[in-house]
Order: C-alpha cells, then sequence, then structure tokens
C-alpha cells in the first residue's frame, strides 16, 4: 500500500464541532450564592476539561472575559488617580500605573482574539491566531515599562521629602484595589485555562501582582501613620521587584509558544491516545505546537500492510477524533498513514 496522508476532514474551519459528549457534570456539591460566586472565580485544578470547544467558542470566552476585566481595571484604576493626586503616595501610584498598564493592554488582547477570528488566506495559510501570542509580549513590554517607572518614582520619593496626605483615603482605596484585582485576575487566569491562552493568563497574573501591591500600600500608610515616610518608597520597590518575578514566569510561557514549544506530556498524551485506536500497530514521528489558544497535531501512524487506501484514510480519521476527544485545546491534527513493515521510525506506545 503506498503511503496516504490523511489531513482533517473537519480542521480547515475554525468552527468545526468538537461536541464529543464529554460529559463535563460531575458534582461539586456547591449550594449557595456565595459557594456558586467561588466556583466562578477560582480556577480548579480540572478546569482544563471544560475546554473542550471550538476555536469560535474559546475566542468568544476569551473577548468576554477580557471587557468584562476591562470594565472592572478602568473603574479601579479610576478611583486610585483621584487618590493619589489627593494624597501623594508614591506606592499608590506605583498601583495606579500597573491598572493603567491592564488598560493598554486588554485592548490589543481583544483585537488578537477578533483576529484570529478571520480564516486563513493565501499568505497567511496558518490563519492568524499566532496574533495573540505577539500581544502576550506586548503585555510583557508594558509590565516591564510599568516596573521600570515604579523604581524610578520610588528612588526619587526616597530622596525627596514628601508627606503623604489623607491616609483613610489611601488605606480604603489600597483595600477596594486589592479586591478588585484580585475577582479579576481569578476570572481572566480561570478564562485563560479554559480556552488555552497564555496571554490571557498572563493578563490575569498581571492582575493578581496589582492586588498584592495594593495590600502593600497599606504597610505604606501604617507607615506614614507611625511617622516613617520611608517606608512608602520601599515598599514601591518591593512592588517592582514582585512585578518583575511574575513579568519572568508569565513570559516564559508566552516565549515558548512562539518557539513552537509544549508542555511537558502533551506528546505523550498525543501518542497515547493516537495508539489506542483500534488498528494502529505503532506510533512514529509526533509534532504538536500550540497556535494562539489552539493546538495543533501532525501524528505518523503505522498500519497493517494489508489496508487499502480508502480504510487507512477512514482510519485516520478515526485517530483524528479520538485525539480531538481527548486531547485538551486541540484545533486539528494531520494523520500521516504508514505500512508497518515500511515505518522505521515507529515504535508501539505501551
Amino acid at each position: 500500500m503506498k503511503p496516504a496522508r490523511s489531513t482533517p476532514a473537519h480542521g480547515d474551519s475554525p468552527t468545526h464541532s468538537q461536541d464529543h459528549g464529554h460529559g463535563h457534570h460531575e458534582g461539586h456539591g456547591h449550594h449557595g450564592g456565595w459557594a456558586r460566586l467561588k466556583h466562578a472565580l477560582i480556577p480548579h485544578s480540572h478546569d482544563h476539561t471544560e475546554a473542550i470547544q471550538t476555536a469560535e467558542q474559546a475566542s468568544s470566552i476569551g473577548i468576554r472575559a477580557a471587557w468584562i476585566s476591562l470594565a472592572g481595571m478602568g473603574a479601579t484604576a479610576l478611583l486610585q488617580i483621584v487618590i493619589v493626586w489627593l494624597s501623594g503616595s508614591v506606592a499608590l501610584l506605583a498601583d495606579t500605573v500597573h491598572n493603567l498598564g491592564h488598560l493598554a493592554t486588554t485592548i490589543p488582547l481583544i483585537i488578537a482574539f477578533r483576529l484570529g477570528r478571520q480564516a486563513p488566506t493565501r499568505r497567511y495559510s496558518y490563519g492568524f491566531r499566532r496574533a495573540e501570542d505577539l500581544v502576550g509580549l506586548l503585555i510583557g513590554a508594558v509590565i516591564a515599562l510599568s516596573a521600570a517607572l515604579i523604581v524610578w518614582e520610588s528612588l526619587r520619593a526616597l530622596t525627596t521629602q514628601q508627606d503623604m496626605t489623607h491616609l483613610g483615603w489611601v488605606l480604603a482605596a489600597a483595600l477596594v484595589g486589592a479586591a478588585g484585582n484580585e475577582v479579576v485576575a481569578r476570572y481572566r487566569i480561570r478564562a485563560g485555562r479554559r480556552i488555552g491562552s497564555a496571554a490571557l493568563i498572563a493578563e490575569g497574573q498581571h492582575a493578581r501582582t496589582d492586588a498584592l501591591t495594593s495590600l502593600a500600600v497599606v504597610l505604606g500608610v501604617i507607615g506614614a501613620w507611625f511617622g516613617l515616610p520611608w517606608v512608602d518608597p520601599v515598599i514601591g520597590l518591593a512592588i517592582a521587584a514582585v512585578i518583575i518575578a511574575v513579568l519572568v514566569g508569565s513570559m516564559r510561557t508566552v516565549v515558548r509558544r512562539l518557539m513552537d514549544g509544549v508542555e511537558d506530556g502533551t506528546l505523550d498524551l498525543i501518542e497515547r491516545t493516537a495508539a489506542a485506536v483500534p488498528g494502529v500497530a505503532a506510533v512514529g514521528r509526533t509534532r504538536a505546537r500550540w497556535s494562539g489558544h489552539r493546538l495543533e497535531a501532525e501524528v505518523a501512524i503505522a498500519v497493517e500492510n494489508t489496508l487499502s487506501v480508502e480504510a487507512g484514510h477512514n482510519l485516520a480519521h478515526a485517530v483524528e477524533e479520538h485525539l480531538r476527544l481527548h486531547v485538551p485545546h486541540l484545533q486539528q491534527a494531520t494523520i500521516h498513514v504508514t505500512p508497518a513493515q515500511t515505518a522505521t521510525t515507529s515504535r508501539t506506545i505501551p
């Protein structure tokens, strides 16, 4: 039998239905309004199983999460701008600058989600979903710039005597900012994990940093109350250090995806899943990469040499559907079919 190649019968369309009836309906035992709210906001360890959806649905979830969190961040930043003007708090200024950075990066993220919905063209035959990862780099640049500005303002405050006023308002703004940013962070991270978006998760981690820095502002207020004005700029420097640490962690994933890297265990899962389909004698070379928040894979399978071309094609289609069913975030898979005795690179998966 001549080697055959089967491309996804439905993979060309970003709206291919993946409603395979995964039955993710196990009970969580949540009762009451607070429990339901907690379940909606706090990322669960099994959130990845909710990612069985089309690229169109995933993009819609990402866009909705970005708009909702944009509104929350905007309201928080507006309140803090007023309090910074009244009080002169450097630590609160640091938190406010970081919030404004979110406003500057959320809009491009929304644009990237919408661009990823566009159909492939002759020039961009793989589509435009990589725009999402490019926005991830923009998010990293904005985080770095905000950290640099915070360091500058904190060092200036250490060398310039500046009294903090309206301490009660600063404390209130810090507590409101901490609560608002943490809600936004949990919502973004949960949505990002659900659809597999590294950029949206990075934005969520960005918001979580703001929640921590808002709590740090409280320490600056306490220092001012006890006649220790240097506490405020020192807290600002600590905030910058936390921001840089978060930046390094979030950018690792973004850069890895731009380099076509995948998480540990992804290829093992793909190979085991393909080998489990009846008729597959062995699985050979396997590759996978992220395109935005969707996975693409190429899998070589070895089959009995008595199989006809049509039977080989049908088996390839069955492998593709099985992969869609069991590999989270998988958008499409290209299956290469080769007779077993000529598949020198094939290996049997236990």
